[in-house]
């Protein structure tokens, strides 16, 4: 089978839990969940890069591909695309990834380094299976993959089907998991990119951005190229900055000290109508208005929603309450935190035909379930057109909407944000804050009296509870604090709302203090 070991008489053998995991035939992915403690997120499967072996790798695809096989959508020599992000570990994952592709008898398709909704919009209009290799944000210790099948990313449903799965391993690996021989990729297809650059071009056309001054903020995001292209493309004229060619793990929610001052400076100097950029695998926007100062990703969220004519918007509860003090769309739905739920739900929501749906996270990501019709404008140099539907986050979009947005109300940017209700949320995390930990929080937030949490705050009497993904916790003056583990990494994630921009970084910063007051005295 998989390892041979050689002993002498009353030798004892000490295996690591891998390699004990590994001489069980079959082996369950609830099993290599367990043992290597890769697990699925809000984002699919992600982990520190010393666990994800190329085994465990294998295992994962393998398993997401049997439930295909299993419903009849993957054929013998079917073609499975896949791309991924600039991190070091990428290529060997992508390495392993094709090991469990060929292994069912079909084709890998190799797009190379681009961004994740130019993998999705590539399986979606070819109707194949795609897997993404990425940790988004997330430090270059780590990594991940996205599964997608023809019809779009993998539901919860989907990732219940993959835990089910067995499979036995064979002898391509070694007793540390590692692919005896290296898995070679065939030549990379450039028609995703090429697809995804048409996709803006043909509907925005080439004057749309014509005037505008922009700056992408490349650091290592995989987009970068792709950003500058598009944007001079449309007309811009763009400048490069900070390119980088070692990983820089920018979060959209939680942006970097350092990013807020960098595009400050930028501004100061460069007088650009924007600076725009994107985290690692690029489906999730960063978008500056003319000062320098990074607008929240669901304040872009609603100006995208509002700039296409969305009737029916879908997003997750910890997003901006502007959303629906604004009135601007018929249908509202908040859901727990992560693209699937989202997406779920903008699902029902088109089942329901409730018009043009959208969805969006307050990390910025932008979705539409729905065909958008652009129309045409001489004034605004829009040529139009459709773009079908993308039922994944995508950067570009946001970028773009805002832009337009900003040009067709003859307002810089700033200006466009003050029209939304006056609403500002903040967010923050601990990094070094256990899951477990996190979860005793939740339950002992849960379990005290309103009173008792208030004293906690410092804050006015409890207004209202929601338990929907963590616990968010509404006070009577208006404030809200929301409390909630990271589903990628053992980090506590905490949001809050407020009046001003500075009250709701004061609440996140007392959210946190909070948190580890309580977490210190259930250790003690």
């Amino acid at each position: 089978m998989l390892l041979d070991f050689a002993c002498s008489a009353g030798c004892e053998l000490e295996l690591n839990p891998l390699q004990a995991l590994l001489m069980e035939e079959p082996t369950s992915i609830q099993e290599v969940m367990t043992t290597s403690g890769v697990q699925f997120g809000t984002s699919g499967a992600r982990g520190l890069v010393v666990a994800m072996t190329d085994w465990v790798c294998f295992a994962y695809t393998r398993a997401f591909l049997q439930v295909l096989r299993e419903r009849g959508e993957l054929p013998d020599g079917t073609g499975v695309a896949i791309g991924g992000d600039r991190r070091p570990s990428t290529p060997r994952i992508m390495g392993a990834v094709a090991a469990a592709i060929r292994s069912l008898n079909c084709e890998v398709i190799h797009l190379g380094l681009v961004p994740s909704p130019v993998v999705a919009l590539y399986g979606l209009r070819h109707s194949l299976p795609t897997v993404m290799i990425t940790g988004s944000h997330i430090p270059d210790d780590r990594n991940g993959m996205k599964f997608t099948t023809a019809q779009g990313e993998i539901t919860k449903r989907d990732e219940v089907a993959i835990k089910a799965q067995s499979l036995f391993r064979d002898q391509l690996f070694d007793s540390d998991g590692n692919l005896i021989e290296p898995e070679g990729l065939p030549t990379i297809r450039t028609e995703a990119r090429e697809e995804y650059l048409d996709r803006y071009k043909k509907v925005f056309g080439p004057h749309a951005l014509a005037g505008l001054r922009l700056a992408v903020y490349g650091h290592s995001a995989v987009g970068r190229e792709l950003f500058v292209e598009l944007y001079r493309a449309l007309g811009a004229q763009v400048e490069t900055l900070g390119w980088s060619e070692s990983f820089v793990p920018v979060d959209t929610e939680a942006i970097r000290p350092e990013d807020v001052q960098l595009a400050r400076t930028w501004a100061a100097h460069g007088k650009f109508d924007a600076i725009l950029s994107s985290d690692g695998d690029s489906d999730r926007p960063l978008t500056s208005d003319e000062r320098g100062e990074w607008l929240r990703g669901d304040v872009t969220g609603i100006l995208t929603a509002r700039f296409l004519g969305a009737d029916s918007v879908v997003t997750p509860v910890s997003s901006n309450g502007a959303l629906e003090i604004s009135k601007a769309f018929l249908c509202v739905r908040r859901t727990k935190i992560g693209s699937p739920f989202v997406i779920e739900e903008m699902q029902n929501l088109a089942d329901a035909k409730e018009g043009v749906v959208v969805g969006y996270e307050a990390n910025g990501g932008f979705l539409h379930s729905s065909d958008l019709s652009i129309p045409s404008s001489t004034s605004r140099q829009i040529r139009g057109g459709i773009l079908r539907a993308l039922p994944t986050r995508d950067a570009v979009l946001v970028h773009l909407a805002v832009l337009l947005a900003s040009r067709e109300q003859g307002k810089p940017i700033s200006e466009l944000v003050a029209t939304l209700p006056q609403r500002f949320t903040a967010s923050g995390r601990d990094q070094q804050f256990p899951t477990q930990t996190s979860l005793l929080l939740l339950e002992r937030l849960q379990r005290a009296t309103n009173q008792r949490v208030a004293e906690w705050c410092g804050l006015d009497a409890v207004a209202a509870r929601n338990t929907l993904d963590g616990v968010r916790i509404s006070f009577s003056n208006g404030d809200i604090i929301h409390w909630r583990p990271s589903g990628n990494a053992p980090e506590l994630r905490c949001y809050a709302e407020a009046s001003s921009t500075p009250r709701a970084e004061e609440l996140v910063e007392k959210g946190l203090q909070i948190a580890r007051r309580i977490a210190d005295e259930q250790e003690n």
